[in-house]
This record gives C-alpha cells, structure tokens and sequence, in this order.
C-alpha cells in the first residue's frame, strides 16, 4: 500500500489464478507453434506423413483390400486411415516432451513464476492443433481420391469429434512416455509398440477376417471403436460381425478416450511434478 500523498507506479494485479493458468498455457502453445515456422523440415514430417500414408495404402495396397459391403474401398479405409493417423500422434508427443526435458527446457520452465499446469497443458492444446491440421489435409487428400461422406455435415463434424477426441485421450499417453523414456532414441524406439496397437484393429480390415483371438482383441482395440463409428458417421461401410463392441462403436469411441484420459492425465501430471525431487 503506498503512504498518504503519494501515487502507485505499479498497479496491482486483479487477476486471478485461471486467468494467468491459461495465459502460460497460451505462452507455451505460442513457443510450440513457433518451432514449427522455424523448423519447417517438423511440420513437413507430420503433416507429410499422413499424405503418404492415405496415398501409399490408398492406391497401392487399395487394389488388395475388400470392403465389407463390396462398394468402394477407399471409403471404408479414409475413416480407418483417419483414427491410425491420430493414433500415432502420441509419438509425436513423446519425442517432443523428452525433447524438453532432455535439454532442460522444462527445469526453465519450473524455475519461472509461471503456473505449473501449463508446460503439460500446453503441450496438449499445441497437439490438439497440429491433429487439426492433420485431419484438414488428411480429409482434401481423401476428397481428392474419391473419398465421400455420405452423411449429413453434423454427422460428419460429430466423426471429426471422436477422431479428435481419441487424439486428446493419447496425449496424456504421450506425455507420461515422453517424462518416462531417457533421451529421443529411446522415444523413437517406441514405434516398436505403435505400430502393432494400430495394425490390429479395424482400421485395414474387419476383425472377422483375423484368427478368431486376434479378432477379438482388434474389435476391442480403441482405435477400433474410433474407426468404426466415424465410418458409421460418415455413412461409410461398417465392418460388423454382431459382436457387442461392434454394435456399440459410437459408446465406446467415448468411453475409452474418457477411461485413457482418466487413467493417463493423473499419471502425466504426477509424473511432471516429480521431476525436481
């Protein structure tokens, strides 16, 4: 408080802790997005990658698949090509938070008068991002091959959603294996178990087609429910055997993000609080 007859120079702050909570949030988003324009070669990567990947399965392997109701292929395989691309973005998130924490970014961050929940939460928001540009493109690359939704577009938003959502759930994957694994190799080394969490799934071929415990673990893969309901969203063609986790894809695209997230997020913010004991 200043003395009787005098001014104060410096206001005093009316904000609360939500306020400066998302400002830092912001902050780190803004330094995430700026590595992007100052290394382009990274955002070629990820958002290269997906053009591949639709391009490369698309016409190269598209002549060897079947869809399930005999129709075109590409429609049953864009929503499944949709769920493994966001799937695969928690590598991503891995390799970037050990990045941080590697090179002593994060202990900067703890040391500063910034809120604590913004070096995680502003990874995921910058994430969250990045996975919306990657559907965008993803989507014009699909629409470009032939690909249709042929639902309406509240079906449609409601499809890219659930991709999104199943994106936010890996997040907190993501983080926990990025403040776990010591250094970017060993992070990178985690395709190792990427890949086959995305191949035994729905996202290729329907689980009916797989030996039948194998199918059994494919229908009850996330990625599974995800692809599945926004193809039923989409109005693509379903792979559907009757199976009760088949039957209830759109629950369970909600259900599993929400119980990943619930298991995850505590883990990842428990983890990062632990870094400087």
């Amino acid at each position: 408080m200043s003395a009787p007859g005098t001014v104060d120079l410096m206001p005093a702050d009316t904000h609360g802790r939500a306020y400066w909570a998302v400002a830092d949030c912001w902050n780190v988003v803004r330094r995430g997005l700026t590595h992007y324009q100052r290394q382009p070669v990274l955002i070629a990567w990820q958002l290269g990658f997906p053009i591949v990947s639709v391009l490369l399965y698309g016409y190269v392997f598209g002549g060897a698949m079947k869809s399930p109701d005999g129709g075109s292929v590409r429609d049953f395989l864009m929503p499944g090509m949709f769920a493994m691309t966001m799937a695969f973005g928690f590598m991503n998130t891995a390799i970037a938070v050990v990045a941080d924490v590697t090179k002593g970014v994060v202990d900067r961050f703890r040391s500063m008068p910034m809120a604590p929940s913004a070096v995680v939460t502003g990874r995921g928001v910058n994430d969250l991002i990045v996975a919306c540009a990657e559907l965008a493109i993803l989507a014009a690359t699909a629409l470009a091959m032939g690909w249709r939704a042929d639902s309406g577009l509240a079906a449609s938003l409601g499809a890219f959603g659930l991709l999104l959502l199943l994106r936010f759930c890996l997040i907190w994957v993501g983080i926990v294996l990025g403040l776990v694994v010591p250094n970017q190799e060993a992070a990178g080394g985690l395709y190792a178990v990427a890949f086959p969490l995305t191949m035994i799934s729905s996202v290729f071929v329907p689980p009916s087609t797989m030996p039948d415990w194998l199918g059994v673990i494919a229908a009850w893969n996330p990625i599974s429910s995800t692809a599945a309901a926004a193809r039923e969203l989409f109005g693509n063609p379903v792979a559907g055997d009757g199976s009760w986790i088949q039957e209830n894809a759109l629950l369970m695209a909600v259900v599993w993000p929400l119980v990943i997230t619930a298991v995850f997020a505590p883990l990842a913010i428990r983890r990062f609080q632990r870094l400087s004991r």
